[in-house]
């Protein structure tokens, strides 16, 4: 754990990011992709057995961003045309693409939070207005932790994704302060903490694998943690 440069003075709101800051997300995709793959076992099977194919699913996804190529921001409406781009390879009905990204989508909420997430959403919530803000589509009032936030930002609503700046101030706006009175929390340098510099706002990594600050990004954190439970107490110092 590094010193940390924060302002505390400055810090009147918080955004924080989900995946890979809340939970882990590669083994929440990993299940919810069984879970739409075991849906289409039973109502489009040969698209099933297309979806278990690691190049014919790659080529689904590239079909879907080209299809998609105005909302790459949008990560399910990505899903959804590659899981409608496979059904019609296999011949099956496209209309299933609705119901079987629900199915993946409802999978995709039920994330194994990291053991500091909620003492951590507890200890900022009570402090600062705390809100969500996340290229994916994990939603807190469905996986649970909705209570601790003041509102949710997300890539889909807003147009554009982190790190771009319009979405980090429209998280600010959320909060009701300016972007030089946020801490924005994350994980990825260059999502989180490129997009959080370059907006004005001071930015805490949460650096659990313990990795180097990417050379091409420019600036540096003002907090690098491997926890958010010493995130929290240099904010209650």
């Amino acid at each position: 754990m590094s010193p940390h440069r924060l302002d505390l003075r400055r810090i009147r709101a918080i955004t924080l990011d989900l995946d890979d800051t809340l939970w882990p997300v590669w083994p929440t995709i990993a299940r919810a992709e069984d879970a739409l793959r075991d849906w289409l076992d039973h109502h489009a099977p040969r698209t099933a057995a297309l979806a278990r194919d690691a190049d014919t699913a790659r080529q689904a996804r590239q079909a879907a961003r080209a299809a998609q190529a105005e909302r790459l921001h949008d990560l399910g409406a990505l899903r959804r045309e590659a899981i409608r781009q496979l059904l019609l390879r296999a011949g099956e009905d496209d209309a299933l693409a609705t119901p079987a990204f629900e199915i993946f989508l409802a999978a995709r909420q039920r994330v194994t939070l990291f053991d500091d997430a909620l003492p951590a959403l507890a200890a900022l919530s009570a402090r600062y207005p705390v809100v969500a803000l996340s290229n994916g589509n994990a939603d807190v009032h469905r996986v649970g932790i909705g209570a601790y936030f003041r509102a949710a930002v997300s890539a889909a609503d807003i147009g554009v994704g982190k790190p771009d700046a319009r979405i980090f101030r429209a998280a600010a706006q959320a909060a009701g302060v300016a972007e030089s009175e946020v801490l924005h929390i994350g994980d990825d340098p260059r999502l989180d903490g490129h997009g959080a510099l370059a907006s004005g706002m001071q930015m805490a990594w949460v650096n659990r694998a313990g990795a180097p600050w990417p050379d091409d990004v420019a600036g540096q954190p003002h907090a690098e943690v491997g926890d958010l439970a010493a995130l929290c107490a240099w904010l209650q110092a």
